[in-house]
């Protein structure tokens, strides 16, 4: 990952709002939500939400597929291990060993 890359995922999620639709899509898995849905699980109103949807889809932290006349957006957990890889590659000085109980990778539960 390029550092101007990780810059944007992080302004993207720098709102409160977009951090909460990442976390709610993520919890969603590969299902993913409807814009709809969004709106109702968050109590956005439709008009904000789109903006917000929008940021993500261009920062690439979700995908957004047609489906009929509704949008289904996912979240993008391949973008969000890159920048976790990213932010720890140098962890211990590029020699994890030294420190393994800080440099262990993250495991979903």
């Amino acid at each position: 990952m390029e550092k101007l890359s990780a810059i944007t995922v992080f302004e993207s999620l720098s709102s409160g709002v977009r951090l909460d639709i990442y976390r709610l899509l993520v919890k969603t898995g590969p299902q993913g939500m409807v814009a709809g849905e969004i709106a109702t699980e968050l109590a956005v109103p439709p008009t904000n939400l789109s903006f917000h949807l929008k940021a993500l889809t261009q920062a690439q932290l979700l995908s957004v597929v047609q489906e009929g006349r509704f949008q289904r957006y996912r979240a993008n957990l391949a973008l969000m291990q890159e920048l976790i890889a990213y932010l720890t590659a140098e962890c211990c000085a590029g020699q994890p060993q030294q420190c393994p109980e800080i440099c262990q990778p993250v495991n979903c539960p």
